[in-house]
């Protein structure tokens, strides 16, 4: 049985989570239920689809989670360029955070081509 906190994905994306949710606090209110929500989602789904995969029965299972993660990753990539392009983050916290979550698409990959 795989415990995903202790996959160093795992405990990175959860950190990435972390970092949204208190980023996010300061978007615009008008966006509680628009970028904000979708941002949180995506960004929480990484780690989710980890967790979800390390209770599968076989390392196939495991590798689609951890794909489904990846895209997640991606989208969140995306969602932060999207949030700085709208002038809700500054230049600094986005290019930070996306040197992060470049990181951890890598990190993905990585253990995904492993599960092969």
């Amino acid at each position: 049985m795989r415990d995903y906190k202790n996959y160093t994905v795992w405990q990175d994306g959860h950190q990435l989570t972390m970092i949204i949710y208190n980023l996010t606090k300061h978007f615009p209110k008008e966006e509680l239920f628009g970028l904000t929500s979708q941002l949180r989602r995506a960004t929480s789904s990484v780690p989710t689809n980890i967790a979800e995969g390390c209770g599968r029965e076989s390392d196939a299972d495991f590798r689609r989670f951890l794909i489904m993660a990846h895209g997640s990753a991606t989208e969140v990539e995306y969602l932060l360029f999207l949030s700085f392009e709208l002038e809700y983050t500054s230049k600094e916290a986005y290019e930070d955070f996306t040197e992060k979550i470049v990181v951890l698409r890598k990190q993905l990959r990585k253990l995904i081509e492993k599960l092969k």
